[in-house]
């Protein structure tokens, strides 16, 4: 699984999304699109967004852009996504 957030400073629904993901140890990787150029452009571009934050989800066959802060849309991705983790600590592989 990897989230990409796209964030930018003094963003209320930014910080509420990575205190979200924290709390649920979810790691995630954020870029700051105020302060990256290239980050704003590759959420404009590839991820069809303007608006931050913007996280992108990606896990096996799932690919799927949240724009805005919703938790119970990444809870259900969260859920439907396949772990290869958990494959491991039940031993069925």
């Amino acid at each position: 699984m990897k989230i990409l957030l796209f964030t930018q400073s003094r963003c209320l629904s930014c910080e509420l999304m990575k205190v979200f993901l924290e709390a649920k140890d979810i790691p995630f990787e954020e870029r700051d699109t105020g302060a990256d150029p290239q980050a704003l452009r590759e959420m404009l571009d590839q991820h069809g967004s303007r608006t931050t934050p913007t996280l992108v989800f990606t896990s096996g066959e799932i690919h799927e852009v949240i724009v805005g802060f919703d938790p119970d849309r990444l809870d259900q991705l969260l859920a439907a996504a396949p772990s290869s983790d958990s494959a491991i600590e039940t031993g069925n592989l």
